[in-house]
Order: C-alpha cells, then sequence, then structure tokens
C-alpha cells in the first residue's frame, strides 16, 4: 500500500507538487518574526517615559507589550511557514509564499548564474539551510529561499547546478 505523495513524480508540475518546508523550520520562522514583533517594545518604552507614567506602572506596560508582541510575531511567522512552498523540475526553481501579499517566484534553469548556501547559527542548530540562487539580469538577482531542510538545499543546489552545466555544454 502506498500512499499518494509517494506517488506523484518529482518531476510533474501539477499544483499539487509544492513541496512544503520542513515542520522544524516552524521554530526559526516563529523566533524571527517574534523577534521582529519586539522591536514594538521599543515606542511603548519611549511612550512610557515621556507620558510621565509611574515606574512600576511602566514596567507592567513593557511587559504586556512584549508578550503580546512576541506572541503575535510568532504567529506571523508560523502562517508564514505554513504558506510557504517550493518546486523544482526540468524548466527551474519555483518558490511561492504568502496569502495577502501572495509571490510566485519562477526561475528558469537557464537564467541561473551560480547558487550559495548558507547556514546561520540556527539553522545549523535545526539542520536548515538558505539556498540563494543567483540569476542573470539586473532586476531581482537573487532568490533567497530560507528554512530548507539542509539535504533539500544541497540536493538542489546539485540538481540546478548540473542543469547549468548541461546548458553550457550545448
Amino acid at each position: 500500500m502506498t500512499d499518494a505523495t509517494s506517488e506523484a513524480a518529482p518531476e510533474s508540475t501539477d499544483a499539487t507538487d509544492w513541496r512544503p518546508l520542513p515542520p522544524r523550520a516552524k521554530t526559526l520562522f516563529a523566533l524571527s518574526h517574534a523577534a521582529v514583533g519586539l522591536l514594538l517594545v521599543v515606542p511603548a518604552t519611549i511612550l512610557c517615559l515621556v507620558s510621565g507614567v509611574a515606574l512600576a506602572t511602566a514596567i507592567v506596560v513593557v511587559l504586556v507589550v512584549i508578550a503580546i508582541a512576541a506572541s503575535l510575531g510568532a504567529m506571523v511567522g508560523v502562517r508564514r511557514h505554513r504558506r510557504t512552498g517550493w518546486r523544482l523540475d526540468d524548466d527551474g526553481f519555483a518558490y511561492r509564499r504568502g496569502r495577502w501579499w501572495y509571490t510566485e517566484t519562477r526561475v528558469p534553469a537557464s537564467r541561473v548564474q551560480h547558487l550559495d548556501l548558507r547556514h546561520g547559527p540556527l539553522e545549523r542548530r535545526w539542520k536548515l539551510a538558505t539556498l540563494v540562487i543567483h540569476t542573470a539580469g539586473s532586476r531581482m538577482s537573487a532568490v533567497s529561499v530560507s528554512g530548507l531542510d539542509e539535504n533539500d538545499a544541497e540536493a538542489l543546489r546539485d540538481r540546478l547546478a548540473r542543469q547549468i552545466e548541461a546548458d553550457d555544454a550545448l
């Protein structure tokens, strides 16, 4: 007995062959978005200091803002993780993300110039990587895909590199 996901050919181009990011990348997305949400703490602190609120009240307000901002940021990160996917086929690489501001980026294999893999400290911790695809042209000359499984990122890099070599050989 086989499940439906193993039956789909990796080279197919229908709408169901988008690969999601690995579940462990969800933590990285949540942490990074929570950190961005914490930027709201700075205006709240300044507002408390300028308004002359008592120190105890200011501390409570700032702690509440920290909790709310970090929670909202983490929720946004988890949703962004859920709405991000990639696909590799014979024509090239595709990357999509978002819901309200939906973006789908297609990189034809013939436009790929070179490829980089980046591993930040948190990515190394969770065995994740960022694949940077540098393309020909000046507008959006690089596509960066963070949160990929380390093995998937290496396989994508190697496969796209082989496609570049095959195109150069022609």
